[in-house]
């Protein structure tokens, strides 16, 4: 009888694995992860860095390939998703602060935030604002006052749209810092941050503001100098030498949270795959390298309050945008 009652156990085990494990999704072959911009910026950062550390982990089959898609600041990306791949269940999309605000603005025509899935967020990337290693600007407080008295006087560049994230960071910071005619600034808009530090390097532009990953290798190098973060406090490790803006006097902040969206139409089975996959990886040692070493700052919503958190970023952008005259 315990024998009977024991085999019986077992077999209702083994056919409840065998159920869980048909119903289960799990990617197959390759898995795309579009960087909607050229190579070089924080969203092309964001997919192969990603994507080593899933292969890494063993989440996915086989490599994942970035394709670079830029246009529109993300627009084109986000409508290619909508209009031509909205099912597909392998496919990642690079997100950021930078696509919520395009979002916020209005910018992607007849396209909201409600039309993909949200998958999550995987750190803090915090703004910066750098200028060359020859720049008479030695911190902030400098080139705010150059900009005080002359706002035209200082050019600025950076990887988003003109109204992008990036240039609001540089809006932000001068509005803080009670510089008035913001609308003057000169801010000039490339395809992805990598383009707008060259610009800034070579000479061309006095400053530029973007994100702490894209500048990282550049200020390593000594080509750059950052002379503000827009973060609370100052960056852990290598990065803690990085003054911020409220140290300077200057209260502006800028976090610009990375992660991802996907198809809103893929299979249920499959967005939780990659919800549950990006909390793995996440938690991963390879991914606190991989924050530590770009300076990201901890920042993961539970699944089920990101696409809520997306939703009121979108509507605090909006806002703000609109405070500063950039919305009507």
């Amino acid at each position: 009888m315990i024998k009977n009652k024991t085999l019986k156990v077992a077999l209702a085990a083994v056919v409840g694995l065998s159920a869980s494990f048909a119903s289960a999704w799990e990617p197959t072959g390759k898995v795309d992860c579009i960087a909607p911009a050229n190579p070089g910026g924080g969203w092309d950062f964001t997919c192969r860095s990603v994507g080593n550390v899933l292969e890494a982990l063993n989440l996915v089959p086989a490599a994942v390939q970035t394709t670079n898609m830029a246009g529109a600041g993300g627009g084109v990306a986000f409508a290619h998703v909508l209009g031509k791949r909205n099912d597909d269940d392998q496919l990642l999309v690079a997100a950021s602060t930078a696509t919520t605000t395009r979002l916020a603005q209005k910018q992607f025509a007849g396209m909201d935030a409600s039309m993909v899935k949200w998958v999550g967020a995987l750190g803090a990337d915090y703004g910066i604002i750098a200028v060359g290693k020859d720049s008479p600007y030695k911190d902030l407080n400098s080139l705010m006052a150059a900009a005080a008295k002359d706002p035209r006087s200082v050019k600025f560049s950076g990887g988003s749209a003109n109204g992008g994230w990036d240039h609001l960071k540089v809006l932000i910071a001068a509005k803080a810092a009670g510089v008035t005619n913001l609308p003057k600034i000169p801010y000039l808009s490339y395809n992805n941050g990598g383009e707008a530090i060259t610009q800034v390097v070579g000479g061309h532009v006095d400053a530029f503001t973007g994100d702490i990953s894209e500048a990282t290798g550049f200020w390593e190098s000594g080509d750059l100098r950052i002379i503000a973060v827009l973060a609370e406090e100052r960056l852990p490790g290598k990065f803690g030498t990085i003054p911020t803006a409220r140290e300077q006097g200057i209260d502006a902040l800028g976090p610009n949270w990375r992660g991802f969206y996907m198809p809103k139409d893929a299979d249920k089975a499959a967005q939780e795959y990659w919800v549950n996959a990006i909390d793995t990886l996440y938690n991963s040692q390879e991914w606190k390298d991989v924050m530590a070493k770009n300076g990201l700052i901890p920042f993961h919503p539970k699944a089920d309050e990101f696409e809520a958190f997306v939703t009121q970023q979108v509507a605090d952008i909006e806002q703000l945008s609109r405070e500063i005259g950039l919305l009507k």
